[in-house]
């Protein structure tokens, strides 16, 4: 009887293991098939006719709705199950990219942004089912590999998508072979061994615990099953557990569950509304505070990346674009550092968050500073793999002091936070630039002070696991 118990559960955590697997290609698919894309659009609308000031004004509709819809969409996961949601997104992701095949006048090409803008939040939605899968321990490796399975699908996709502009009507097959990889996504999505995956989880490293007491065969000491399989439709979803109570108060245990996709309209709202409420009413602040900062710091980095390095260096625009390869290659394979160094902190995200923020903005200043290209190539391999670290870190913190029962909604609201960043930074940038090709750069290292700062005053306020402590 225990051998039979020890053999279905490790049978479990081979569909898990299946699942995260699954989930890199579906990023690296993701991202390959959005950077085909990204480098034609300007060039396409202003094909179409489009003024400067229509093209910029075309341009930043996607990064408006994706600014409100990031966080509904995420909680709404939460409410619905990752299952649907995440395909719900795809597939009108694909529709979205398949009548940006077919626009042909811009009033097209805007109706084709808004099903994206709305709706392209495949990546976030896949970071919370990975949240729910792992526990707090395994959660930094595994988000380290998404985003570096992600970061390789988008470097590898702008050559792809430019060699296809080089034909005849290449946008459009661009268009229509980014919606064809986004269906295929969704046929994944829907294949993956779901009711493997329904159990009853209680934050521990549940993975090791049960290989442990397995071997002693005591399995139903340690393991809860809570699996409540429908031959159907099984869904995750996160349920709260009576011991929940808000985000960053207290955490109680979590039940990966299935729910229905027709649930009442008025039902799945009222709980996106509370959810939303749960977290816009936490103490959270900070978090967010210093992830906006980060970010409008990090997107000053890159503002004018190219001009800067042509008007202090004299640098031809082929050998910038190598150093950016190089930046990206590298930000995409320090993904596999997040872990090694996660433990090397003993899971303390606190001081790893503090310590990645203090070297980029050390690497931010050596970048204005430097007075030669080799300081500038020395400062971007380190900032590639620091700035890589901090997001883990931040989302890592965000989810602990959340509470996964939300977690969805939690990454909607980050991924909402970095959206309001876009928006500053090229305003910023540019009132920056009016000064020294220098500027954004360093107004980025006075934000990035600003955050070193902020977490000096609020990081004893917390305990190891970034919780705020009770007075």
């Amino acid at each position: 009887m225990y051998n039979q118990k020890c053999s279905t559960l490790f049978q479990k955590a081979r569909g898990r293991t299946r699942i995260i697997q699954c989930i890199y290609v579906v990023g690296f698919m993701d991202l390959f098939g959005v950077s085909m894309i990204i480098p034609l659009l300007s060039h396409h609308v202003k094909a179409l006719g489009a003024s400067p000031t229509v093209a910029g004004i075309v341009g930043s509709t996607y990064g408006i709705l994706q600014l409100f819809s990031s966080t509904i969409v995420g909680s709404w996961s939460d409410v619905v199950g990752r299952r649907y949601s995440l395909l719900t997104c795809l597939l009108l992701s694909a529709l979205g990219y398949s009548l940006l095949g077919m626009s042909s006048s811009i009033a097209l090409f805007v109706l084709a942004r808004i099903p994206v803008g709305l709706f392209k939040h495949s990546l976030s939605i896949c970071r919370a089912l990975l949240s729910d899968l792992v526990s707090e321990s395994e959660r930094p490796l595994v988000m380290g590999h998404f985003n570096a399975a992600s970061s390789v699908g988008f470097i590898l996709g702008p050559v792809v998508g430019g060699y296809l502009t080089e034909h005849e009507g290449g946008f459009y097959t661009s268009s229509f072979t980014c919606a064809a990889i986004f269906l295929i996504n969704a046929g994944l999505v829907w294949m993956l061994p779901w009711n493997e995956t329904l159990c009853h989880r209680n934050g521990t490293n549940s993975s090791n615990s049960t290989s442990k007491v397995c071997h002693d065969n005591n399995c139903n000491k340690s393991v809860h099953n809570g699996s409540h399989a429908n031959s159907n439709h099984p869904v995750l979803a996160v349920e709260t557990d009576p011991a929940y109570t808000a985000p960053g108060k207290h955490r109680g245990g979590r039940m990966l569950r299935e729910v229905s996709l027709l649930q009442p309209a008025w039902r799945q709202l009222s709980s996106v509304g509370s959810k939303i409420h749960m977290v816009a009413s936490s103490d959270m602040w900070d978090l967010f505070l210093v992830r906006l900062l980060m970010a409008i710091a990090i997107m000053l980095y890159y503002s004018n990346f190219s001009l800067a390095m042509e008007e202090r260096f004299s640098l031809k625009p082929k050998v910038t674009g190598y150093l950016i390869s190089y930046s990206s290659t590298l930000g995409a394979l320090s993904g596999f550092l997040v872990g090694p160094v996660t433990q090397l902190y003993g899971n303390n995200m606190p001081a790893l968050l503090l310590h990645s923020t203090m070297l980029t903005c050390l690497l931010i200043f050596l970048y204005a500073a430097a007075p030669s290209v080799w300081q500038v190539l020395l400062s971007s391999t380190f900032f590639a793999i620091s700035t890589s670290i901090g997001r883990t870190c931040i989302t890592d913190l965000e989810l602990q002091r959340g509470g996964v029962q939300a977690s969805g909604t939690l990454i909607g609201a980050g991924q909402s936070v970095t959206a309001v960043g876009r928006v500053l930074a090229p305003l910023l940038s540019g009132l920056a630039q009016e000064f020294s090709p220098c500027g954004p750069p360093s107004l980025g290292v006075v934000l990035a002070l600003a955050a070193v700062g902020l977490l000096l005053i609020r990081i004893p306020k917390w305990d190891g696991r970034g919780m705020t402590k009770m007075e």
